[in-house]
């Protein structure tokens, strides 16, 4: 069962333990001895394109499978009853101790995250945010390192996830233009 989805797992209704049937939808449990109806619905995730004065962004090095040693922005999982923006500053505040400011919304992703042997479909949300501080610390089993980098430098294919590599082109296409609109 390597990289099996969610419903995949499940052999028995998790209310009656009635069998059940190998085939069906592919994101739901469907019991026909009790009713029980169970989507599988995309986890939601946020990341954010932390900015520090001179316009450099915040990417950590991943220190944990999937995607040991790959860049990232900082980011991950929303908590049940949190919205995206508290849940980023959260990640961010916990994985490398920064608190933000201007939070905005860059864009959506979808995304395959396969743990344990499980390929769970997640929604990325993607922001853009300014660095109260740029004193970034990494949390240790989380972060292998710290780089501040020029977004428009990162080659997208040194990101983690296709993800955050489109998410990285919609920023550098939008920092382009405001270059180029600049000039």
């Amino acid at each position: 069962m390597n990289d099996a989805r969610p419903r995949e797992h499940f052999r028995h209704c998790p209310r009656c333990a009635a069998a059940l049937p190998e085939a069906g939808r592919p994101n739901a449990i469907e019991c026909a001895a009790c009713g029980f109806l169970y989507f599988f619905n995309p986890t939601v995730a946020t990341a954010a394109f932390v900015r520090r004065a001179d316009g450099r962004c915040l990417f950590i090095r991943r220190g944990r499978e999937p995607g040991l040693g790959l860049l990232a922005p900082p980011g991950g999982f929303v908590d049940g009853g949190e919205t995206a923006e508290i849940a980023v500053a959260r990640e961010i505040r916990e994985e490398v101790g920064l608190g933000l400011a201007d939070v905005a919304f860059l864009c959506s992703q979808v995304n395959d995250y396969r743990y344990h042997g499980v390929n769970y479909p997640v929604l990325d949300l993607f922001f853009t945010a300014r660095a109260l501080s740029t004193e970034a610390i990494a949390q240790p089993g989380e972060v292998a390192g710290l780089e501040w980098l020029d977004p428009l430098g990162v080659d997208p294919r040194s990101m983690a996830f296709p993800s955050m590599q489109a998410a990285l082109r919609a920023l550098q296409a939008k920092d382009g233009a405001g270059t180029r609109a600049s000039a």
